[in-house]
């Protein structure tokens, strides 16, 4: 059997590949952003059934790693709705509170350092510039179209770093 630490990693997304957001984008859509309400509404994300069937799919072969544009103050309530949903228990990358890098830098750099040490099997994420940004440097990418794109939240990873 081969130890858990040897197995590839297959590293999901939250919002809009796992979790569905379209419930809270009205707080992203006035000005300024309400990021405090868009975060406090994330534990009632419904789960995206597509999103759930993939993790669990990779789960066989793979070790399941989170990584996430959701600052480091929503672990909490994200541990809580990624248990809520049964899905395999996994690292959980988080983005520091104060970093606002685009996600595609901040996401990039975390899986850049996962595969110094590991084989990372696939990327799932819907953001069409990570994914992007991803195959560019080599990594297997499975983008995630499994909801309607919003433009708030692809501008609000691009140009304010706030998930």
């Amino acid at each position: 059997m081969i130890a858990r630490n040897e197995l590839p990693l297959a590293v999901f997304d939250l919002d809009n590949t796992l979790a569905d957001t379209a419930h809270r984008q009205h707080f992203l859509e006035r000005r300024p952003r309400d990021w405090d309400g868009f975060f406090a509404a994330a534990p009632q994300d419904p789960p995206l059934a597509e999103g759930l069937a993939l993790v669990r799919e990779h789960a066989r072969e793979c070790e399941i790693v989170y990584l996430t544009g959701r600052p480091e103050r929503c672990r909490r309530d994200t541990l809580d709705w990624l248990a809520a949903q049964q899905l395999p228990e996994g690292e959980v990358h988080m983005r520091q509170n104060a970093d606002r890098r685009p996600a595609r830098h901040t996401k990039l750099a975390i899986l850049r350092r996962l595969a110094r040490t590991r084989t990372v099997r696939v990327l799932v994420d819907d953001d069409e510039l990570v994914c992007l940004d991803a195959r560019r440097a080599g990594f297997t990418v499975v983008q995630a179209r499994w909801t309607a794109p919003s433009v708030e939240l692809e501008d609000a990873q691009e140009r304010e770093g706030r998930t």
